[in-house]
């Protein structure tokens, strides 16, 4: 049985799905999941106002689900996908994770981790590709500050 390689732009509709649940739960729309061996193990988005938790971002829930899935810390191997630039929190527990690939869609040039400068902040083996539908997931972060205006 021949299996399918799903690419980057697949798993990152896949976030975006993520992140319209928490747009349509009111909590700002980012999404994530992580990828291991071409499959979706680890699925998240913001909870942060349902959970009153600043920590409780897409990344950071997706992280913990996965590393209970495969039953370890290190998510070497793994890929996270996520519909916008990671603050330092969470590129910090990415760094810490091991994760061996990063892709994200929209940049944040308020709070996103690039602006420390990358490779201080991640693993060094540590692949990132950024820009993967950046338009479809900005235009759900735009407008959901929009509304709240």
């Amino acid at each position: 049985m021949e299996s399918t390689v799903f690419s980057d732009e697949y798993f990152m509709q896949e976030a975006i799905k993520e992140a319209k649940k928490a747009f349509d739960a009111d909590e700002v729309p980012v999404g994530a999941v992580i990828v291991c061996n071409n499959k979706i193990i680890a699925r998240a988005h913001n909870l942060t106002e349902r959970l009153n938790d600043v920590t409780a971002h897409a990344e950071m829930q997706a992280i913990t689900s996965a590393s209970n899935f495969l039953n370890g810390k290190y998510l070497d191997g793994c890929i996270l996908y996520v519909t916008l630039e990671p603050c330092v929190m969470c590129a910090g527990a990415i760094a810490w994770a091991q994760f061996s690939k990063l892709v994200y869609g929209a940049s944040d040039t308020k709070r996103g981790f690039n602006l420390l400068s990358e490779k201080k902040i991640l693993h060094p083996k540590t692949e990132i590709i950024s820009g993967i539908l950046k338009e479809e997931c900005a235009v759900l972060i735009k407008t959901f500050f929009q509304q709240k205006r």
